[in-house]
């Protein structure tokens, strides 16, 4: 039994009339009345009762009808469900971002700009750092990714620069530098910073450690490093409890973290925090350029003044 077969039934039993429903077919009515009683024969009942002006569904006719339409009905979805994920409208994407993406209003911002032009699309993220991305990128565990760098493209990956903002210093609450040194908004000058402890973190999987040092150095002294931390906001945590400062980007303010403050940074414009979006080179997924084109869109009118 093919799908045809059900198309025809359908048609005949809707017309009660072979000749009308052949000329509905597009086709001649002896090809259709040939086709029907195979289709008879095939199951072993009798569907249609011939009449001398046309036809009309048996007992078993009318359970027949209920079910084909449904098969019908069913098939017809799958092939428009097909055809949306053939145009990256419906599937499912996995998204990599970095531990500080719920403090970058971008990112949620154009995943929800995604979510509703491509309700269709189940979307799973997970929080991993940036070497853990590369690797999982690379091996197909994911399909794309933010990550908090600016690095050129690995094999195989395309990175696109989205976004950057400057670095600005966390002190404990106390510290004489958020307290005393100037007016409340006021900027400190990096190198009032040479004699303090920094707190470094993700030294093996971000570039973190690297900004800091970059940072110090512009100003003219090598940082003395203190406690290490896994990821920023553990070295948020540690100095809250005094064991020295950080460097981190300034949308990490939003991480209102009780005995921390926040101070902007002087002379310190060439070292920023950056945002990057990486695909695989070859990924042929249609819902991975629709979503990599919402985020390309966003960060161009972001860039707007």
């Amino acid at each position: 039994m093919e799908l045809r077969h059900l198309r025809y039934f359908v048609m005949v039993a809707e017309e009660g009339h072979i000749t009308r429903a052949a000329e509905r077919l597009g086709m001649q009515q002896p090809p259709l009345s040939y086709q029907i009683r195979a289709l008879e024969r095939e199951l072993g009942v009798q569907l249609f009762r011939r009449l001398p002006r046309g036809v009309e569904l048996t007992e078993a006719g009318h359970s027949f009808l209920e079910d084909a339409r449904a098969a019908l009905a069913h098939v017809g979805q799958g092939v428009e469900a097909a055809k949306r994920a053939a145009r990256g409208e419906q599937g499912h994407l996995r998204l990599a971002v970095p531990p500080t993406a719920p403090f970058i209003p971008f990112v949620p911002q154009v995943i929800l700009a995604f979510r509703e032009a491509f309700p269709m699309v189940s979307l799973t993220m997970e929080e991993s750092l940036r070497t853990e991305t590369i690797e999982r990128l690379k091996g197909g565990q994911i399909d794309v990714a933010f990550l908090r760098a600016s690095i050129a493209a690995p094999d195989g990956l395309v990175v696109d620069p989205l976004l950057d903002e400057p670095m600005v210093v966390a002190l404990p609450s106390g510290h004489p530098l958020g307290r005393d040194w100037g007016s409340a908004g006021a900027s400190l000058p990096m190198h009032v910073l040479a004699a303090e402890t920094f707190i470094a973190y993700a030294r093996d999987q971000g570039p973190a450690l690297y900004e800091a040092i970059a940072a110090c150095l512009q100003a003219g002294f090598s940082p003395r490093l203190g406690q290490e931390a896994p990821r920023i906001s553990t070295a948020l945590s540690l100095v809250a409890t005094g064991f020295g400062v950080t460097l981190v980007p300034a949308s990490m303010r939003r991480m209102a973290l009780e005995g921390v403050t926040y101070r902007d940074l002087e002379g310190v414009a060439g070292v920023k925090a950056f945002l990057s979006l990486a695909t695989r080179r070859d990924d042929a997924s249609a819902t991975v350029r629709h979503f990599v084109a919402v985020v390309r869109r966003a960060a161009r009118e972001n860039s707007q003044p």
